[in-house]
């Protein structure tokens, strides 16, 4: 896990390190997951964030760059069972994907099933075995600030690298609050990617200054080419 300081930021294209270059619309095609890693090389993106279907592509178009392919595992609404989080993660691993951003099963923290979240997280990170890094998504808005400090324990407890914020795809994205809130429940030692309405500069650097190390955007390119913060 790299981390960098936010004091380094001087301007918007140094943002370029910290993102994970995002289409994960169902709608995405070939051509545009093509353009997306053609744009994360150009701009020196940490990683592209794609749908599993396409990371033996991306692993392609992406080979010798130093730009990460990540993918989903549960998503968008975590509520798949174990064995098939494993599976998926099994094939991620296989087709090549260095990085893995997986959804909680968010009914059964809210149920106070702290075992069987734990246990989910682990199996993954088991699976990963130290090969690819496992962002943890909790989804925080559809959480309470003690479900969220929850979520960031169970997920550290259980060997993950980061914690993640949201999958973008639910009511709301991340907050400079959570990410804050994040931050202090796992200390210096896991990762905080930021995801979900981050849109512009200026909201990417709050993030990070609040305490993220990635910024999970599609809006990468207008981020980083922006005149000004």
């Amino acid at each position: 896990m790299k981390s960098f300081a936010a004091d380094a930021i001087r301007k918007p294209a140094d943002l370029a390190r910290y993102i994970d270059h995002t289409n994960l619309k169902p709608e995405a095609t070939p051509a545009d997951i093509e353009r997306l890693c053609a744009e994360a090389r150009q701009h020196h993106f940490a990683s592209v964030c794609v749908n599993p279907c396409y990371v033996s592509l991306c692993k392609r178009n992406l080979a010798g760059s130093g730009v990460h392919v990540g993918t989903v595992v549960g998503f968008p609404l975590g509520a798949t069972n174990g064995d098939q989080k494993v599976f998926e993660a099994k094939t991620a691993l296989r087709d090549g994907a260095d990085e893995i951003d997986m959804v909680i099963n968010v009914g059964f923290l809210k149920a106070g099933l702290d075992d069987d979240v734990r246990k989910e997280i682990a199996r993954v990170a088991n699976v990963l075995g130290g090969k690819a890094i496992l962002k943890v998504i909790i989804e925080t808005c559809l959480l309470t600030d003690e479900e969220k400090r929850r979520a960031c324990l169970l997920a550290k407890e259980a060997g993950a690298d980061y914690v993640k914020t949201s999958t973008g795809f639910n009511k709301a994205g991340a907050t400079v609050e959570d990410v804050r809130l994040m931050r202090e429940t796992v200390g210096p030692q896991l990762g905080v990617k930021a995801a979900g309405g981050i849109r512009d500069a200026a909201t990417a650097l709050a993030m990070i200054r609040a305490g993220a190390n990635r910024i999970g955007t599609s809006s990468g390119v207008a981020i980083v080419t922006a005149e000004s913060f």
